[in-house]
């Protein structure tokens, strides 16, 4: 059976400056982990910044990626949006805007991983937390992913969500998928 994760994160090209290494370094690493599973399929949302880079990183590697794109076509995705086409293998255009987009893709995906972010990986993330996904953040790359935690503390509601935070990216794959395997 085919799970599929969704990477969600800064649509900046390396989130906040002081986290451009470690973020590139990491972004690289997650996509090269989900690349090698062949168990896996990626989900982005078809945009820029680290999360092209994981989702082209994925692609060249031999991982298959769909795109959910805000846009009603092509022509929108690339003129409107700005939003690049040459990462995915297969792109789905909602015509939902940002934050309906957010919605088709959290609720596609079996695991939503998050690398930095910003406002939209929060909606992004508020809506796996209440869709009770298994959520992992890669810690260390600043944003959402280093704040989940405080987050939920402080606002959240009981779901059946399962929070994840690892540094490391094979081993944030791992401990998701092994969460995904004891939800009922």
């Amino acid at each position: 059976m085919q799970i599929k994760v969704g990477v969600m994160g800064s649509a900046s090209e390396h989130g906040r400056p002081e986290f451009a290494k470690t973020i590139t370094e990491k972004a690289e690493a997650l996509a090269r982990g989900i690349a090698k599973r062949e168990e896996l399929i990626l989900f982005t949302g078809a945009t820029t910044g680290v999360v092209y880079l994981v989702g082209k990183t994925a692609h060249d590697a031999g991982g298959y990626h769909i795109g959910i794109s805000p846009a009603a076509n092509q022509k929108e995705h690339v003129d409107q949006f700005k939003l690049p086409v040459d990462a995915c293998d297969t792109i789905i255009y909602t015509g939902f805007g940002l934050k309906g987009r957010n919605v088709v893709l959290v609720r596609s995906c079996d695991i939503v991983l998050f690398i930095a972010g910003a406002m939209g990986s929060l909606n992004e993330f508020t809506i796996a937390h209440d869709e009770g996904k298994v959520i992992g953040c890669l810690t260390g790359t600043g944003g959402v992913a280093d704040e989940a935690e405080q987050l939920v503390q402080k606002f959240g509601k009981r779901t059946h969500a399962h929070v994840i935070h690892d540094e490391n990216p094979d081993k944030l794959i791992e401990d998701c998928l092994a969460a995904l395997k004891r939800q009922p």
